[in-house]
This record gives C-alpha cells, structure tokens and sequence, in this order.
C-alpha cells in the first residue's frame, strides 16, 4: 500500500508527475492531485506498472475522491522551445496553477523540480511507487496524454501512436522514415538514429572524435 503523506502535519499535500517526457512526438502532461488523508487503494500504483483498463478505473475513483486535482500540457513547440526538461516543469507548475485548493507542500516524482512559489517541496526519485499523492498524478497525466495521442492517431494512422503513444519504437520511426514528421513531432529531438558509421581500419584511432549522442529512450519516464 502507498504511502498516504510525506509531511503528516500538512494538511493539503500535492503530488505532481508527468507522462511523455521521452516521447518523439505530441505534448507533455503533468498532473497534480491532493488526496484525502486518509485515502487508500490497493490497485493504486506507478501509472507505468498498470494495465490500460486499471489506470481507466483509477483515473476515474481519482477524480471522484480527490479534494483538488488539475491536468496540463505544454505542447511540441515549447518543448523545442525551451527543452523537454523546463517544459515538464512549466507544465507541472500550469497543473498546480489550477488546483482548487492550494497545497501547502508538494510531492515531484524525480531527482529535479523548479520551485513553485514560496510552497515547499519535496523530489521523490521513483516516487510514483511510494506515495499515493503523485501515484494519482502519474495515472491522470498517462491517461489524459493517451486520450490526446488517440485523438492526433485519427489524423495521422501511419504512426501507430494508439499503440506507441509518440516513444520512439520501431514502428514510429519506420513511419518517420517513410512518411516524414509531422507537426507534432519535437523537432530538437533524434527523430531517427544515425546511420552506422563506417570505420576506415587503415585510419589511426587517435584521429577519430568521439562523441556522447543522448537518445530520447533515456529521459523516457
């Protein structure tokens, strides 16, 4: 069972989590949800540990028992904008904007957060898994992102992003490959890995230039 709170004499706690960090295509959600105290689900979980039809549910008792939630996006062209990484917290922070009731401290699922206001928070690696708060937040951040890529599917089926939801499988860049981005896509990221480079074995090591390349894959949340 998930814990309930981080901070018990904080009567309004707020958790925050976001879905499609890593993806190549479509925007990124964030969700931030205040529970009851005393809230309790075993079903409830990291968003990514669940099957489809268990977030729907979650999603909806989550909304029903919830004393405040809220759900943002900032979409392809900020991303490239300003950086996935600054557009997953400006889409957190549109989130807590919204919330009905203001928290007094708030729970990010993470290493890394930019601080929203005078409110304390906390960054919780991997926290999805531990407290019930961003457990909720990551569930509405999943859904509604896949409501939304289901709806894009309809207007460009050569992508599969009913199935793939925009991440970089090789259905998506097959389709890339063949059809070319769109525009949603997030143009600063490698829609297409590079072509195997070719050694010349004749040419002394030294004379090579390695370079790091960070794939979208590895910010996938």
């Amino acid at each position: 069972m998930l814990r309930s709170y981080h901070q018990k004499d904080i009567a309004f706690e707020a958790g925050c989590d976001e879905a499609g960090r890593g993806c190549l295509a479509g925007p990124v959600f964030a969700a931030a949800v205040i529970l009851p105290p005393r809230f309790r689900n075993k079903l409830l979980n990291d968003s990514k540990q669940l099957k489809a039809a268990d977030r729907e549910k979650l999603r909806i008792v989550v909304e029903k028992e919830a004393i405040a939630y809220a759900v943002a996006s900032v979409d392809n062209v900020e991303i490239d904008r300003i950086n996935i990484l600054q557009a997953s917290f400006r889409a957190m922070h549109l989130a807590l904007e919204q919330l009905k009731q203001q928290p007094g401290y708030i729970l990010v699922d993470g290493n890394r957060f930019i601080p929203y206001g005078n409110i304390p928070h906390a960054c919780i690696i991997k926290g999805d898994g531990i407290y019930a708060s961003i457990a909720a937040a990551s569930i509405l951040a999943k859904t509604y992102r896949d409501d939304y890529m289901q709806q894009l599917h309809e207007q460009y089926p050569h992508f599969g992003w009913l199935e793939n939801k925009g991440y970089p499988t090789q259905q998506h860049r097959d389709a890339i490959r063949e059809h070319g981005d769109t525009p949603f896509h997030r143009k600063s990221f490698r829609l297409l890995p590079d072509e195997q480079l070719e050694l010349d074995f004749d040419t002394p090591v030294s004379e090579y230039t390695v370079v790091k390349v960070v794939s979208p894959e590895e910010t996938e949340d």
